[in-house]
Formats: C-alpha cells, structure tokens, sequence
C-alpha cells in the first residue's frame, strides 16, 4: 500500500470496527427494536458519507522540502517551485502538504543534520533536500531511505547514491560559461581573482572548477592572481573577504568571479567602496535574484549565469510523489543554465529565472 494512503485506511478500518460495535448493540440490547432500526439506518448512512469522503480525498502526502539556508532570494524560487507543484497535484487529486524548513545560514551543516532527522523522526513520506555539505548530509539522507523515506536531492550533489533523484544544474558547465563571459569582456587577457564560496558544498566546488578549467584552457593571456580564499555563506563575510582581497590586488585585478549569491553581492559592495565599480573591473556572478538586474543595467556586473531553481524545487516535490506512487523516476535531471547580461535583460525567459512565479 502506498504511504499516503496509510492514514486513509486506518480511519476506514476504525470507522468499521466502530460500527460493528454499534450495530451488535443495537440489534441485541435495544428495548425498541423499531428504534434500534432506525438508528442503524442512520449510522449505515453516516458510517458510508464518511468513507465516500475519505476515500474521494484521493493519497495524501507530507513533503519536508529543506533548503542549504533562508536569506537567499534563490531559495524562496526552490521554495516557490515546490508550492506550484503542490497547487498542481491538488489539482489532480493529490493532497501534498509541503513542510518548508531548513537552517537559517548556509553554513550551518549541524542544524540541517539536524532537521533531516527531526523530520525522519516524524515520519513524513519524503523529503526533498539541498545539501549544504555533500558528505556531512551522506549519512542523514541514508538513515532516511533505510526508514522507508524517499529523498530527492537539487542544486547540489551528495557523495552518495541513497537519493532516488539528483535534480540540478551542470554547475561545471555553468562555471566554463561564466569564465567565456569573463574572458571576453576582459578581451582575452589580464589578472583574475576567483572568490570561493565555502568548504563543501559540492555545486559551488564545481562552479569553481568549471570556471579555472576554461579559463586556463581558452584563455592563456589570462592569469588567476588568486583562487584560494573564502567568502562565506553572507553578504558580510563575503564583503570583508572582498575588501582583504581588492586591498592586496585592488591595483593588479582586472576581473573577478563570484560563484554564488553571497559571493556576488560582497564584491559588488566592496568593488563599489573601493572606486572599482562600474566596469573598471569586470565582475561575473552566479546567482538568481531580480535585485542584481540593476547592477547588469549599471554596468557594475557584467554577466550574471542563472539557474533554474523553481524548476528544480518543482520536480522535486513531483518527483517524490511519483516514487511513493510505485513510479520510476531518472536517477540525475540537469535543470539547465542561462546567461544574463545587460543587452538580453529584457528577455522574458531571462527575467522569468530571476523572479518567483505569480501566485
């Protein structure tokens, strides 16, 4: 039987025992047996209402969708792609209640760990999961799938093969892009800084091997004047990160990329303190938020590589459903990747990456 429809049948199967109970008494200990009659015509009409809307309620699902962290605009788009899927599959029959939790930073491994088991603890049907740290999460995901609980891992890898689906981005792919986007506006030479993310999670690590791969493989004339310091998982980290490093090479640098959203949003502010905005130096993100669609028309950021995260928290939730429905699902389903500058902003496909779904 399927897990949604657990909860379905034990209310059937009390409401049975309940009124075989009911009726034993009523046939055999009533002193009006006309009386007795009636009143079990209408448990029987009562007792039938109850289950027609039970059973007419269609599977029942809880979801527990976790995200690497809450402050970044590209996780209220996962989060936005999970509720169209649930709108969607209510529409069709299927109750899904999506439960939406995860730790407040992106940096925060024990706290997700944590929520992974609190909700293995409750004993949701599934759960859709972007891990922060690809082995830290290994071993919560595999307690989930030994209790019976289906994982879908998106946006970033697991050093695992417990998940049932891996729904993401190419980010090494998306990382080549962004150092073509670098290498040409810097017209295929000078110095470049690459500003990490964090230790661990296994899409930026990507992104940032992508990106040293191609430049040092199309682009000789260019020099990587540093690749090994960390921003961090906020806007404040990654600000300080970018003021010690525009401090050491702020006279030499004459394009940066950033992998993610912090990253991204550090360096814009430290590029733009230091009298280095507008171009002077050529800065690339990776990120989805509508609020950097004005650095593009300012020319402060010269090519943003965007991903499709509501896709990502959509089939997700789907995907889940479909493995608790007996469904086959593909074991890896790359969501896809696009390149936003300042001359195709106006692009609905573009914009439709960077804004979450009318409701």
């Amino acid at each position: 039987m399927a897990p949604g429809l657990t909860s379905q049948s034990s209310r059937a199967n009390a409401f049975a025992a309940l009124a075989s109970r009911a009726t034993f008494r009523l046939c055999f200990f009533h002193p009006n047996p006309m009386r007795s009659l009636l009143r079990f015509s209408l448990l029987v009409f009562a007792f039938s209402f109850v289950i027609a809307r039970t059973w007419a309620a269609g599977p029942s699902y809880t979801i527990a969708v976790i995200p690497m962290g809450n402050t970044h605009e590209y996780w209220k788009l996962i989060h936005a792609g999970a509720l169209k899927a649930q709108a969607e599959l209510k529409a069709q029959g299927v109750q899904v209640e999506v439960i939406w939790k995860g730790p407040l930073r992106e940096d925060d491994r024990d706290q997700q760990v944590q929520v992974v088991e609190n909700f293995i603890g409750r004993r949701v049907n599934g759960i859709v999961l972007a891990p922060l740290d690809q082995r830290a999460l290994a071993a919560p995901v595999e307690q989930a799938t030994r209790a019976g609980i289906p994982v879908v891992v998106v946006d970033s890898g697991l050093k695992s093969t417990a998940a049932v689906s891996t729904i993401a981005t190419d980010n090494r792919a998306g990382g080549r892009l962004a150092a073509r986007r670098l290498g040409e506006v810097m017209q295929g030479r000078g110095n470049v800084i690459l500003l990490r993310v964090v230790v661990g999670s296994a899409s930026c690590e990507a992104r940032e091997a992508g990106f040293l791969e191609e430049i040092q493989a199309s682009y000789p004339a260019i020099k990587i004047i540093s690749s090994n310091q960390h921003g961090g998982a906020t806007r404040e980290t990654a600000m300080a990160a970018s003021q010690n490093l525009l401090n050491r090479f702020g006279g030499q640098v004459n394009g940066i990329f950033t992998p993610n959203e912090s990253t991204m949003a550090g360096m814009l502010l430290a590029l733009n303190n230091a009298g280095l905005g507008g171009g002077k130096v050529k800065l690339v993100g990776f990120a989805n938020s509508e609020k950097f669609a004005d650095a593009l028309t300012r020319n402060d950021l010269q090519g943003l590589v965007l991903q499709d995260p509501v896709k990502m928290g959509y089939l997700g939730v789907k995907s889940v459903v479909e493995v608790l429905q007996g469904k086959k699902v593909p074991a890896e389903i790359d969501t896809g990747v696009r390149l936003a500058t300042k001359e195709n902003l106006g692009d609905p496909a573009i914009l439709a990456l960077m804004r979450a779904p009318a409701e």
